[in-house]
């Protein structure tokens, strides 16, 4: 389940891409599939196990099945607002579902920028403000401090896009995304963000697992009418300023 539009990212072969909080690796396997060159970052250990774990059986397959799998995937542990890599090292960068959990998203916003070489894309998704602020509105377990490691800020559209601005990068497309996963996320806050044993929660969870499996093209003609209103994802594009020539 992709949030970022690779088309308005415009990702190419050897491209060297950055997924900065790639959790269990979604964007990373994509980016990787079209040719990039991926280093998947984050800060749990765990979530970067698997990732490894993934691309390895991917490239397994590949070889048993004759079919070239043609990106790769590097793996790094770190801070969003402290990164081990030099400055213009990235084409692209994805920082998806980040910013909203990073005490500092200046501080965050400044070390993507210093990486992403001039001309490069940053493509960064946030929680949609009025989908959020529902389930901050159904319950306080659903959001830091209660919830460890939890959203810490809501950004409106305006917010989000000055906040890149400040930054020094140049917003030029945006959309938004998942528009049958904010009614999922109200129905959880309602009940109780841990009750993931409810059975309408359960219920709704296998809608949607069977949605991402399936891509009805009657629900994807629903979730795109959804979108502008209900869409659980914001994606801001901005591009860094070439340098002067």
């Amino acid at each position: 389940m992709l949030t970022v539009d690779y088309h308005r990212l415009g990702l190419h072969p050897q491209q060297r891409l950055l997924d900065l909080g790639c959790g269990f690796g979604r964007h990373a396997y994509e980016a990787a599939r079209r040719g990039a060159q991926v280093v998947a970052c984050d800060l749990a250990g765990d979530e970067l196990a698997q990732v490894r774990a993934v691309f390895v059986a991917i490239h397994q397959e590949a070889q048993q099945t004759g079919e070239p799998y043609l990106g790769r995937c590097d793996l790094a542990q770190c801070d969003a607002s402290s990164l081990p890599f030099a400055n213009h090292s990235f084409d692209k960068i994805i920082a998806s579902e980040v910013l909203e959990h990073v005490t500092d998203d200046s501080a965050a916003v400044a070390e993507l920028q210093r990486v992403l070489r001039p001309g490069g894309v940053l493509a960064v998704t946030v929680p949609t403000w009025l989908p959020e602020k529902i389930c901050w509105a159904l319950s306080e377990d659903y959001y830091a401090p209660k919830a460890v490691g939890g959203h810490v800020r809501i950004y409106r559209h305006t917010q989000l896009r000055l906040l890149l601005q400040q930054a020094g990068l140049m917003p030029y497309a945006a959309h938004h995304a998942h528009g049958l996963h904010s009614p999922y996320w109200w129905l959880r806050c309602a009940v109780g963000p841990t009750r993931n044993d409810h059975r309408a929660v359960t219920a709704y969870r296998k809608f949607l697992e069977w949605d991402i499996v399936r891509q009805a093209k009657a629900i994807r003609f629903v979730e795109r009418v959804l979108n502008p209103v209900l869409g659980k994802s914001l994606v801001i594009y901005s591009r860094k300023p070439a340098l002067n020539t």
